[in-house]
């Protein structure tokens, strides 16, 4: 059996990944994978993911230079989640999200409102030209 054969995909062929930074155990960015992104990123040590709104792969860091290396491929019991332990790079601290912060889960909610919690490291603008 091919290890991606182990893989529980949904109806569309697609899987939820979380990235994770290795060093730290912050969650950084949740995105999704179809077969073909799952495959290149064992092979490549780099995150490649499915964009469902542009329907292609992408290579994270094709654009911004933040690339994702990575260091360990989880599933979890189900094998319908996975998990990738990462290093961020292309920044110090790396930057994730496209907002240009650290993690994509910036926002934490106080009260009945939500609040940016986490700094903009680098302006999106002079990141994604």
């Amino acid at each position: 059996m091919n290890w991606l054969d182990h893989i529980r995909w949904d109806a569309d062929g697609l899987v939820p990944v979380i990235a994770q930074e290795a060093a730290t155990g912050d969650v950084l960015m949740f995105a999704w994978m179809n077969r073909e992104a799952l495959a290149r990123t064992a092979e490549l040590r780099q995150a490649v993911y499915f964009s469902r709104s542009r329907q292609r792969l992408w290579h994270k860091g094709e654009e911004s230079g933040h690339f994702q290396v990575v260091h360990e491929i989880r599933v979890d019991c189900d094998q319908d989640v996975v998990l990738l332990k990462i290093t961020q790079q292309g920044h110090e601290p790396g930057i994730a999200c496209h907002t240009g912060r650290h993690s994509c889960f910036f926002e934490r909610l106080e009260g009945n409102a939500w609040q940016a919690v986490d700094p903009v490291l680098k302006d999106p603008a002079s990141i994604y030209r």
